[in-house]
């Protein structure tokens, strides 16, 4: 196994920083959108917004997997730098690898939750011209 550096898995650190980014924006963009589509379905029960709802529920718990997940590859990438410093370059080797697998699950999730909100958009695309035609 080749050996590590402390720059191997630093060099992590800004990579899972901006998927985190990206992952967090997109948690807040459901929240908000959550919060309006309970507003107005307190105002105008409907099947559809029951439907909405559902799917973004679903989308909000990919999402928090991926965070965790990420959150989770950032905390091994820091234990392995630390492993490196004090000269456990075999624990070192496999916790980094752990962090890796760790990530590329979490960009998998992500990749999954992606075609969710694509059907999602693809749904109410079809509505819109279905109203159009009309």
């Amino acid at each position: 196994m080749p050996e590590l550096t402390l720059v191997t898995p630093s060099i992590m650190f800004s990579a899972i920083s901006l998927v985190m980014i990206a992952y967090t924006n997109r948690f807040l963009t459901y929240t908000q959108v959550i919060r309006n589509l309970a507003a107005n379905h307190a105002a105008n029960p409907s099947d559809k917004h029951v439907k909405q709802i559902a799917n973004l529920r679903k989308r909000l718990y990919m999402t928090r997997w991926m965070q965790i997940l990420g959150i989770t590859s950032l905390f091994l990438c820091v234990i392995s730098t630390f492993l490196i410093y004090v000269g456990f370059q075999f624990a070192a080797a496999w916790i980094f690898g752990a962090a890796l697998l760790i990530m590329i699950i979490s960009l998998a999730i992500s990749i999954a939750e992606i075609q969710i909100s694509v059907k999602a958009l693809d749904i109410q695309l079809d509505n819109i011209g279905k109203k159009l035609k009309k």
